[in-house]
C-alpha cells in the first residue's frame, strides 16, 4: 500500500471512529480517560525504556538541551501526562450543551447546541507528551484524531498512542479514534494535509517553519500559532523584588517552551535600580542578555541588541532587553515585535494594569505574573492542545470547549415559511 493509500485508510477509520465518539456518554469516555492514564503509569518502565532510543538519536544528532528536555519522559513528565487525562475526565462535558435558546415570532424555538469538530489532525514537533495531551482532550469532546509527531520522538509517541488504543478500546473506545502516523517520511505531512474530506482541522505545534509550511500547504482549515515573542514590562510603579521573580521565572524555568519570556522592557524611571540587580541574576543562570544601548550601560556583559533581536523567539537562554520612555512605548513596542501569544506587565499601578489588559493584543495579557502561566493546566482548561495566535475560531490555549463547535437546533409545531 503507497503512503498515500495508507493515509487515506487513516482518515476514513477517523472518520467512523468520529460517528461513534459522537454518540458515546460522557461516563464512557471519562472512564476510558482514567484508565488510560493508570495505564500510562503502569506503563512508566516501558515507555522510558522506548524514549531511551529517542534520546540517544537526539544526543547523536547534536540536539539542544532544550530540545533534549522537550524531548524526555522523565517520571514527572509521565504523571503529568497521566494527571492531565485525569484532570480532563472530571471536566464538564461540553458536547451536547445547548448554548441558547430563544423564540421566534412564529413560535419557533431555535438555539444553538455544542457538537464535536469531527476529525483533528495533530502535527508535532519534540514533545511526546502531545501524544497523550492530546489525545485525551479529542476523546473528551467527542473527536478522532490522527497524530504526526516528530521524527526525534516517533518511538515515544507511538509507545504512548499504543498504551491509550489498547486501554480505550478496553474501556469502549472505537478503534481509529487515536491514531499515529507511523513514518518518518516527511512526504506524509503533504498527502495528510490533502485529506479534506476526512479530516475536518489540522492543529501543528512546533517550530514557526513547521506551522508555515503546513499552512501553505493544508486543504484543510489549520489553527496557527507560528511564534511566541513574550515580553514583560517592568513599570515605574513596579515592586523590583517581585519583578525580579516573574522575570527569572519568564526566562530560566524552561527557556525552551513558547511561553518562555524573550524580551525584557523596563520603564526608564526604574533602570537603574532594576536592570543591574536582574541583569546579575540572569548572569548567575547563564543567560546571555542582547541590550539597547541604556541596557549595556546598566548590565556588565550585556552585548549589543541588533534589529533582528526584538523579533526573536531564541527558546534558549538569551534575552532581549530595552529600556523604554513610557508605557505607551511599552505598548508600541509589543504591537511592533510582538507576535500575540503572551505578555505581561508587573506595575504597582491600577491605571497602568488596566491600560496594559484592554491595550494589548494577545491570546494571553498578565498583570504580576509569569508569562509561564499561559498554557491549559494552570489556566484550568486541564491539558491543553495547543496554544492558538489567530482569532478564528479560538484565541488562547485550546481546551475543550475550543475543540467543538455548535449548530442549529429548530423545533416547531409544524410552521412553514410564508
Amino acid at each position: 500500500m503507497s503512503l498515500r493509500d495508507d493515509l487515506l485508510q487513516m482518515g476514513v477509520r477517523a472518520r467512523q471512529a468520529s460517528r461513534a465518539l459522537a454518540r458515546l456518554s460522557s461516563r464512557t469516555k471519562d472512564d476510558a480517560l482514567r484508565a488510560m492514564a493508570e495505564g500510562l503509569e503502569a506503563a512508566r518502565a516501558e515507555l522510558q525504556e522506548v524514549n531511551r532510543r529517542d534520546l540517544d538519536a537526539a544526543d547523536d544528532a547534536g540536539l539542544s538541551a532544550a530540545m533534549i528536555d522537550r524531548l524526555t519522559l522523565s517520571d514527572g513528565v509521565i504523571s503529568g501526562m497521566a494527571q492531565g487525562l485525569r484532570e480532563v475526565a472530571a471536566l464538564p462535558d461540553p458536547v451536547g450543551e445547548v448554548t441558547g435558546m430563544w423564540k421566534r415570532p412564529n413560535g419557533l424555538m431555535v438555539g444553538k447546541k455544542r457538537i464535536p469538530l469531527g476529525v483533528i489532525a495533530m502535527i508535532y514537533e519534540s514533545r511526546p507528551n502531545v501524544t497523550a495531551d492530546a489525545g485525551g482532550l479529542c476523546l473528551k469532546a467527542g473527536n478522532a484524531i490522527i497524530l504526526r509527531g516528530g521524527h526525534e520522538a516517533l518511538h515515544s509517541s507511538l509507545a504512548i498512542a499504543a498504551v491509550l488504543d489498547r486501554v480505550g478500546r478496553e474501556a469502549g473506545i472505537p478503534e481509529g479514534a487515536i491514531q499515529v502516523v507511523a513514518t518518518t517520511d516527511r512526504a506524509a505531512v503533504g498527502e495528510l494535509l490533502q485529506l479534506d474530506r476526512h479530516i475536518d482541522l489540522v492543529i501543528p505545534r512546533g517550530g514557526e517553519g513547521l506551522i508555515r509550511y503546513v499552512t501553505e500547504n493544508s486543504r484543510i482549515p489549520v489553527i496557527q500559532h507560528f511564534k511566541g515573542v513574550c515580553h514583560v514590562f517592568v513599570d515605574a510603579s513596579a515592586d523590583l523584588e517581585r519583578a525580579e521573580a516573574i522575570v527569572m521565572n519568564g526566562k530560566v524555568q524552561r527557556p525552551g517552551v513558547c511561553n518562555a519570556l524573550e524580551t525584557l522592557l523596563v520603564h526608564r524611571d526604574v533602570a537603574d535600580g532594576f536592570l543591574p540587580r536582574v541583569g546579575r541574576a540572569l548572569a548567575a543562570a547563564g543567560v546571555e542578555i542582547r541590550g539597547c544601548p541604556e541596557t549595556m550601560q546598566r548590565i556588565g556583559g550585556a552585548v549589543p541588541a541588533s534589529d533582528e533581536d526584538w523579533d526573536a523567539e531564541y527558546l534558549d537562554l538569551i534575552l532581549a532587553v530595552r529600556v523604554v520612555d513610557s508605557l505607551d512605548g511599552a505598548m508600541d513596542h509589543i504591537a511592533a515585535h510582538g507576535s500575540l501569544h503572551t505578555e505581561a506587565i508587573v506595575t504597582g499601578d491600577y491605571t497602568s494594569s488596566q491600560r496594559f489588559l484592554d491595550e494589548v493584543d494577545a491570546s494571553c495579557v498578565l498583570v504580576n505574573a509569569s508569562t509561564r502561566f499561559n498554557d491549559g493546566q494552570q489556566l484550568g482548561l486541564g491539558a491543553e492542545i495547543g496554544i492558538a495566535t489567530t482569532k478564528l475560531h479560538s484565541y488562547g490555549p485550546m481546551g475543550l470547549e475550543d475543540l467543538t463547535t455548535t449548530k442549529f437546533i429548530v423545533c416547531g409545531q409544524g410552521q412553514i415559511r410564508e
